[in-house]
């Protein structure tokens, strides 16, 4: 689920009495776009800015008053366009999803290469997103960029030979593990480098003093243990699925 704060954030509205901006009655007023005619407002319109702002401030920043602000509209103006800020949040998260890449699923032909290529779009998609790629990657948006999506992988599925009750499944799995690495990967990328370099620094020289006796294959790996985004892992985990998929397709049937 999003954070309270996100989901509180974009259903709140300012009280009676209350300033949408500043604190104090002191401070000047801030200055404010003109306003949008009532006629310009769609969703289309409210998207493009909302990825706007989640791309400047993430998420958790993308309320109904930043759009207001945005747009140069009452924040009341976007109510009317979505069911509610959960129906909101998902439009956007497809639309990233579909100018991310989704032009770019086609078909080599190959099931494994297939799966390969998808693995490779959403990886990339939750890294140019990565200070909100985890907030996205837990939710279903059951649109149309999700859907060409499972139904690309199914294909896939179909094709290495599974038989449908295996491949509603292994969809499962694999877009599970692409999906979590892919948005670890992205988080870890966000850390600041000296606190990464030192975190991987510190586990390979604790490691390194353990007691032999207590720890012998940790000391005798110390010196090798890998970064928590070392790109070798995502790969050795992709192609274990993909093995497991082969095999359980051979075993079936043609």
């Amino acid at each position: 689920m999003l954070p309270s704060k996100e989901r509180k954030g974009l259903g709140g509205m300012p009280k009676k009495g209350q300033h949408s901006i500043g604190t104090g009655g002191d401070q000047a007023p801030a200055v404010a776009r003109a306003r949008m005619p009532r006629d310009t407002l769609s969703r289309s319109v409210i998207i493009d800015a909302a990825i706007v702002i989640a791309e400047r401030d993430g998420l958790d920043g993308l309320t109904f008053q930043a759009l207001g602000n945005e747009l140069g509209a009452h924040a009341t103006s976007v109510y009317r366009h979505f069911r509610d800020k959960d129906e909101f949040l998902l439009e956007v998260i497809d639309t990233l999803r579909e100018r991310s890449y989704g032009s770019a699923l086609v078909s080599t032909g190959n099931w494994r290469e297939d799966l390969c290529a998808i693995a490779a779009h959403i990886r990339e998609h939750y890294r140019r997103c990565a200070p909100f790629a985890h907030q996205m990657s837990v939710r279903a948006t059951h649109r149309k960029a999700e859907f060409i999506n499972v139904e690309f992988a199914l294909d896939a599925l179909n094709r290495a030979g599974l038989t449908p009750e295996d491949a509603v499944v292994y969809v499962r799995l694999f877009g599970n593990y692409v999906r979590a690495m892919s948005s670890f990967e992205a988080a870890v990328s966000c850390l600041d480098p000296e606190l990464k370099a030192k975190d991987h620094l510190q586990m390979r020289a604790g490691s390194l003093i353990l007691e032999p006796d207590q720890f012998p294959h940790l000391v005798s790996a110390a010196a090798s243990l890998l970064s928590f985004d070392d790109p070798r892992v995502f790969d050795v985990g992709l192609n274990a699925i993909l093995d497991a998929i082969e095999s359980r397709g051979k075993k079936n049937p043609t």
